[in-house]
């Protein structure tokens, strides 16, 4: 059954820039390059300078963009990686695929972010890197992150699948667009990314030339020339419709973020006097894209509240239920309920509501009315 208001409206936002996407489409298709053409490149570059970054390197989705960024780092088996057990599986995933090591750290309660006083604890002689995720939308603490690394001499790959567009203010004063700070950023261009594709879809970045090249042949099988291989490498490629329908819509990406943090003012406004509903914090340092907009839970029963909402037709969604170091992929790690309690206690409370780029003030009303009817009389 659909719902009423579903989590993302990715067919009202097609509908609004149609002519473009399906002119740009069309064009690949006249081209007849649907591997490689010129769409791909003409993305890469956009992005780049979006970014303000010096090298883009177009992949097959976000996971193969973690994937590739820790093979360019020429890690070896049992190198530790530190990052944050409350996110999606794939930032951890790429870690024990490569045979390295996941060291989780717990998160700031507020942000949702890895905690950097927590990192400094875990480095060992064999640590490496650390991956950073910017959660739901907002930077992590990437000024006291970088100065960890610089002082241990580590690698910082920054997971920037929900944080595209958004920026932060580093220790020289200046603002960085999300994911251009560290050794490596990686993105994903999932269909409801705040920049979605049509399909499949990822980016690296990169301001190092040499790592650059290196993660362009990585992804090409390990090619420079073809059919000569310098690296045992994978096959990952953007795809030239995706490429071109994601060239039109990064025009639109910061109309976009502007329209989710409406959005995300209206249900601030609407839940600020409830004292069982704690709204997002946003960190001074931080602006806030909201690829998710999501609730603390305190005292309210979630099951029966989400159960409540889809009756209503109202879509909502918990990310993430299972932290990583509980999951049973990764039981062989010697974690344990209780070592990480702020990820522990968010994924028992929290959840997320509809957001997205073409929510009304009638439409958030009535979600913020159903959401408040349920918690003040349960």
């Amino acid at each position: 059954m659909s719902l009423k208001y579903p989590m993302v409206d990715l067919q009202g936002q097609y509908l609004k820039i149609k002519p473009e996407i399906d002119s740009a489409i069309q064009a690949v298709i006249d081209e007849t390059s649907f591997i490689k053409g010129s769409a791909v490149n003409k993305f890469a570059d956009n992005l780049s300078q979006y970014l303000d970054v010096k090298h883009v390197i177009p992949c097959g989705n976000g996971t193969d963009a973690l994937h590739l960024a820790l093979m360019a780092l020429d890690l070896k088996p049992g190198d530790e990686i530190i990052t944050t057990p409350f996110t999606f599986i794939a930032t951890a995933e790429v870690i024990s695929l490569l045979g390295l090591k996941p060291v989780f750290v717990d998160v700031y309660p507020d942000t949702f972010n890895i905690n950097p006083d927590e990192i400094e604890k875990v480095i060992t002689e064999k640590t490496r890197a650390i991956i950073p995720v910017h959660l739901f939308g907002q930077v992590a603490d990437m000024k006291e992150i970088m100065k960890i690394a610089g002082k241990h001499n580590l690698y910082v790959v920054e997971d920037n699948a929900q944080a595209l567009g958004a920026e932060v203010m580093c220790s020289d004063g200046k603002k960085y667009k999300a994911g251009t700070i560290g050794t490596i950023g990686c993105t994903s261009f999932f269909p409801s990314k705040n920049l979605g594709a049509f399909g499949d879809g990822g980016a690296l970045f990169t301001q190092d030339d040499m790592l650059a090249l290196k993660i362009q042949q990585l992804a090409n099988h390990g090619m420079k020339v073809r059919y000569y291989h310098d690296y045992v490498g994978i096959n990952s490629r953007l795809d030239s419709i995706q490429a071109a329908i994601l060239n039109v819509k990064l025009k639109y990406l910061d109309q976009y973020a502007e329209a989710r943090q409406k959005a995300a003012q209206f249900y601030d406004t609407a839940f600020k006097n409830n004292s069982r509903l704690k709204t997002p914090f946003v960190a001074p340092f931080s602006s806030h894209v909201y690829h998710q907009y999501t609730l603390v839970l305190k005292g309210v029963n979630r099951i029966n509240l989400m159960e409540y909402l889809s009756k209503k037709g109202i879509a909502s969604a918990v990310y993430y239920p299972v932290p990583l170091h509980l999951q049973n992929a990764y039981k062989n790690y010697g974690y344990k309920m209780g070592d990480f309690p702020q990820t522990e206690a968010l994924s028992d409370h929290v959840i997320s509501l509809p957001i997205h780029t073409e929510m009304t003030d009638e439409i958030q009303q009535e979600i913020a009315d159903k959401v408040l009817e349920f918690v003040n009389n349960n």
